[in-house]
């Protein structure tokens, strides 16, 4: 009885806990998985962060040196239609219009109306009465100080004048030329609906020459 007993009870059948080896690997890779991701998110967000800086300097020195090559521009502009005029642009009333504009076009309209009171009137007698003119040339210039509407430049020039030859008055080719001179000036400009233009201008004093 106890024998057949025991052959009809099924067997226990038990199962083994798993590893914590087996149990802990796919975890294990599902966190390695996603630290990575957050690693490679992290250094991607880095990166942009630096090339927006790096861009973001860039074009700001970028437009500093901008501003500071279009002063310099027009400063040697000023400079050259300033000291440039002659018997060729007289007009039949012993004025020089084309100066003028010329002139204008790079000065703020308060130097204009000095210019057109004192610098023009000077000019045009010296070409109408003297027969003379003038031709200059910028050796170099370099900016003193600038901000937002305001700009100094300093700037070395030279010009070279003529006379008609008194040996042949009628021959507009024939001229004699003067001692050529040097300018240096400490030029002042301002900012005015977008653009640089000359305020103002004095000779600067030098240890050799006043």
């Amino acid at each position: 009885m106890a024998i057949s007993a025991a052959l009809d009870r099924e067997p226990e059948v038990t199962t083994a806990p798993p590893t914590p080896d087996e149990s802990a690997a796919p975890r294990d890779g599902r966190f390695r998985l996603a630290l990575l991701g957050l690693l490679v998110v992290a250094l991607l967000a880095a990166a942009g962060s630096l090339v927006w800086l790096l861009a973001e300097r860039r074009g700001a020195a970028d437009g500093e040196q901008s501003e500071r090559d279009a002063v310099l521009r027009q400063t040697e502009q000023f400079v050259l239609r300033l000291n440039t005029y002659g018997p060729d642009q007289l007009d039949g009333q012993g004025h020089l219009p084309k100066y003028q504009t010329q002139v204008a076009a790079v000065i703020t309209s308060k130097f204009a109306a000095d210019f057109e009171k004192s610098g023009l009137p000077i000019a045009e007698q010296t070409v109408a009465q003297a027969g003379y003119g003038r031709t200059a040339e910028v050796f170099g210039s370099g900016v003193e100080s600038i901000d937002g509407d305001s700009a100094t430049v300093l700037v070395a020039a030279g010009f070279d004048g003529s006379y008609p030859d008194p040996q042949h008055p009628k021959d507009a080719a024939k001229r004699v030329k003067s001692d050529p001179d040097v300018l240096r000036w400490q030029v002042d400009l301002v900012r005015s609906d977008g653009q640089w233009l000359v305020d103002d201008y004095a000779p600067v004093k030098t240890e050799d020459a006043p």
